[in-house]
């Protein structure tokens, strides 16, 4: 059964993708602190946070929620569903060739085989997808999808099928050399990523995770720093989507059996100069309190002086921030 308790308060402890985050801006190297964090409380946690290539650091009491999903409940438009055993469906772009999809396809059955998840079936989109992907001026990564309408198409074909959530696998470019390696600079296909799954979220109005695909699948014999390592030991970065899928909460605009509302959320926690975002403004509005945590800083450079906002909290370290909820709710 879910481990879901709800007798522990909610908080959502969140790390936006492609920002180049000190902690969580690489391969799951936020996990252990949302799994800090999960020991006292239920946590809120975007794909970003927990999502680590072959790994997850997903836990029966945090409630995976891709960004869409997230700002939708927190403007209070949606409520989260706790679930188990989500049927999922899997998008493959019709780019990737026949020897990289028979990859993902065995690692899917690897997944099925290991864990038990419930895969209804896969869609092959009609079209390509062509994804680009790029940082722009201000150093945060983005892209664009060029056919987003197949992704489309293909969501609807598995829904049919009965499909709950939804991962998605689109061709990409190797990326250019960078320092996303030595565990510094930004993740350059992240961005574009949470733009995928955010429209195909809006879209379909079912959670939608992706993953990339990159033709070269040479396991990487380098010495890489220990933040970005898990990308660099597996030729498919699927398997963390499937494990969190299986148990991620469904959303719902009515107040359905054991929904979770806005109003559970008993705080909001940021990096320290990623406060921009609608999240925190309409946090705010709803009286959560918002703490920005000093010890991770991004590209963005927003932080409550920047906004303009002596409401939110500044506090040194995550491990602080958890005895001060702990006091406090």
């Amino acid at each position: 059964m879910l481990s879901y308790d709800d007798t522990k308060p909610l908080i959502a402890m969140v790390v936006p993708t492609g920002i180049g985050a000190s902690i969580g801006g690489y391969a799951g190297d936020a996990s252990l602190t949302a799994r800090m964090f999960a020991e006292n409380f239920n946590v809120i946690v975007n794909p970003n946070v927990v999502n680590a290539a072959c790994f997850s650091g997903i836990t029966d009491n945090m409630l995976y929620t891709e960004g869409w999903t997230l700002t939708q409940f927190i403007k209070g438009n949606i409520n989260l569903i706790p679930s188990y055993g989500n049927k999922i469906g899997i998008i493959f772009d019709k780019g990737i060739s026949q020897g990289i999809l028979n990859v993902h396809l065995n690692t899917v059955n690897a997944v099925k085989t290991i864990y038990g998840v419930n895969i209804v079936g896969y869609e092959i989109t009609d079209e390509p997808c062509n994804v680009e992907f790029f940082t722009n001026s201000n150093g945060i990564s983005t892209g664009s999808v060029m056919n987003n309408q197949t992704l489309v198409e293909a969501g609807k074909k598995l829904i049919n099928k009965g499909a709950q959530v939804i991962a998605v696998v689109c061709k990409f470019e190797e990326p250019p050399e960078d320092n996303y390696k030595e565990g510094e600079g930004v993740d350059i296909v992240g961005g574009v990523e949470a733009v995928i799954s955010h429209y195909l979220a809006r879209e379909l109005k079912v959670p939608v995770v992706h993953s990339p695909a990159f033709e070269n699948i040479t396991i990487s014999r380098e010495l890489v720093d220990a933040k970005s390592s898990a990308e660099y030991i597996t030729p498919t970065f699927l398997p963390c989507l499937l494990i969190a899928l299986n148990n991620a909460p469904l959303f719902s605009s009515q107040k359905v059996e054991h929904y979770i509302s806005i109003d559970k959320l008993k705080a909001l926690i940021m990096p320290f100069d990623s406060l921009g975002s609608s999240i925190v403004l309409d946090a705010e509005l709803k009286k959560i309190p918002v703490y920005a945590v000093k010890e991770n800083t991004t590209v963005l450079n927003i932080s409550k002086d920047v906004i303009k906002n002596k409401n939110i909290i500044e506090i040194d370290t995550y491990k602080n921030c958890r005895k001060l909820l702990k006091e406090k709710i």
